[in-house]
């Protein structure tokens, strides 16, 4: 990607950048509900019904290079998954701009699959829609089956697995093929110790690919296990980015 220098981030000259955000804002509008809006339409008041603007992220820039894993961290509320969702294209900003060498590929427990079919068919279905052929997928299947750990349950429909088996079986779909760059939300948050110990070697091996992660996580220990880097997202502001120990530490300091 041609070089850009955006305002507020540091170049580091060692690593090519991959994903450069750029003064970003981000505005979404809340419309009113509950009682006025009730007593509107039932011609009760003669109220114009409300609308507040939320600016969801004020000002933010950072850069990400090729094999770094970033966490990304900060309340309920701060602005984190918009923040992702801005990196992937799903919602659009109000201000600023955000440049990727390539597509952000977000991962998340959310992600859709089928319910009513099998996990042995799932795994045929998220394949092809990561851009994987048939073949391709079926020489994989038996290989993410294992490291999702289902067992037999893998020819059950997938409306039977609990919230963690779900979870494994996404994230081991989605980690079967190496990504530029990968967007998980949430999904080391989920399912036993071992199982997290895996995935969190499986997003390294990715990051050494050439890859860079971004990790968004209420848990320090896998952001500290994970991640190098970490931004914290604070009422829609970047407030700290940097080594992952200083971050973490001072956004536990903030919850004393």
């Amino acid at each position: 990607m041609d070089e850009i220098r955006p305002r507020h981030a540091a170049v580091a000259q060692e690593r090519a950048p991959v994903v450069v955000v750029d003064d970003l804002h981000v505005k979404y509008r809340v419309f009113a509900s509950g009682r006025a809006a009730k007593g509107a339409r039932s011609g009760m008041l003669s109220v114009t019904r409300g609308v507040r603007t939320v600016h969801a992220l004020k000002g933010v820039s950072f850069v990400a290079y090729e094999n770094e894993s970033i966490g990304v961290i900060g309340s309920n509320g701060s602005g984190k998954s918009t923040l992702m969702r801005t990196l992937t294209g799903l919602t659009p900003p109000a201000a600023g701009a955000v440049y990727a060498r390539s597509r952000p590929n977000l991962l998340g427990v959310g992600a859709a699959l089928l319910p009513n079919l099998s996990g042995s068919r799932n795994i045929v279905l998220g394949g092809l829609a990561m851009g994987f052929t048939k073949a391709e997928v079926l020489e994989l299947r038996e290989e993410i089956g294992e490291f999702a750990e289902l067992g037999d349950s893998l020819d059950l429909p997938m409306r039977t697995y609990s919230s963690g088996m779900q979870a494994r079986l996404k994230f081991s779909i989605a980690a079967a093929r190496s990504h530029d760059i990968l967007i998980i939300d949430e999904a080391l948050a989920v399912g036993d110790r071992r199982f997290r110990k895996r995935s969190e070697a499986r997003i390294r091996e990715i990051a050494k690919e050439a890859g860079t992660i971004f990790l968004v996580s209420h848990s320090m220990t896998s952001i500290r296990d994970t991640c190098e880097r970490t931004i914290w997202i604070n009422k829609g502001v970047l407030e700290m980015d940097g080594p992952t120990d200083k971050v973490v530490k001072a956004y536990e300091a903030s919850k004393k």
